[in-house]
């Protein structure tokens, strides 16, 4: 049956900002599978220190960086992931940034750039080039966060972005559909990450999620036979609306 526990053995998987948090505990759930490991970021040193731990599992792993706001940048990736494996079946699209917490009038442009550029422009850019590589029974994982249906005053930039990933989530899912690859919108709510550090440095950390808890869920919706999906994993901490 394909809800074995072989059910990852031999496939691949690129997750974005892999070297660290939800991504890299995603990446160890898999590899820890038999899955194949492809993760992406900005910084170098992270992706060795993450490729090292992942080493582990025996499985293959390729650390690529990459700025996902970047189509070069994107290109270049997927020509490494199609020489080393010739194929994709899992795109974790996980990359993404936050910015002070500020009202509208506040905030730099540059701030908002970033913000939308990495997390909707970057995960429109990773799909696109990526679809070529995946063929039916794939999936695609957006990380969306809760905010993506919840409005927080001064997190505009972030809220936006996040907005607009649903509604490409949404849209790409319909696309999709015919082609039997599955998309999964994953809203999280909070999770003890660095991304509090940009907007809520005080925030309480022993209240929120670990990304292991992420990870778990996701490999679980993973799992689901080709025919069935989780279109949508709503995850929240029992403490709370955080």
């Amino acid at each position: 049956m394909s809800t074995s526990k072989h059910r990852f053995r031999g496939k691949v998987v690129l997750i974005t900002g892999g070297s660290q948090g939800i991504g890299l505990a995603i990446a160890h759930a898999l590899a820890a599978e038999g899955c194949g490991v492809v993760i992406s970021g900005r910084n170098a040193s992270s992706l060795k220190k993450a490729a090292l731990q992942l080493g582990k599992y025996k499985v293959k792993v390729l650390p690529v960086v990459c700025d996902v706001r970047n189509e070069q940048a994107v290109t270049a990736l997927m020509a490494e992931v199609k020489q080393k494996f010739r194929r994709l079946d899992i795109l974790i699209n996980n990359a993404g940034v936050a910015h002070e917490n500020l009202p509208v009038e506040k905030l730099p442009v540059a701030a908002w750039r970033e913000v939308v550029d990495t997390n909707l422009t970057g995960m429109f850019l990773v799909t696109r080039a990526a679809l070529p590589l995946m063929k039916r029974g794939g999936t695609i994982v957006n990380n969306l966060s809760v905010a993506a249906k919840r409005a927080f005053p001064g997190l505009s930039g972030y809220v936006a972005a996040k907005h607009g990933g649903l509604g490409f989530t949404k849209t790409l899912r319909e696309e999709l559909r015919p082609k039997g690859i599955r998309v999964i919108g994953l809203m999280l709510g909070a999770v003890d990450s660095d991304v509090w550090d940009s907007f809520w440095p005080e925030a309480p950390r022993k209240k929120m999620m670990s990304a292991e808890t992420v990870a778990r869920a996701v490999v679980d919706a993973l799992r689901l036979p080709d025919n069935s999906t989780v279109e949508e994993l709503t995850i929240r901490p029992t403490a709370g609306t955080l």
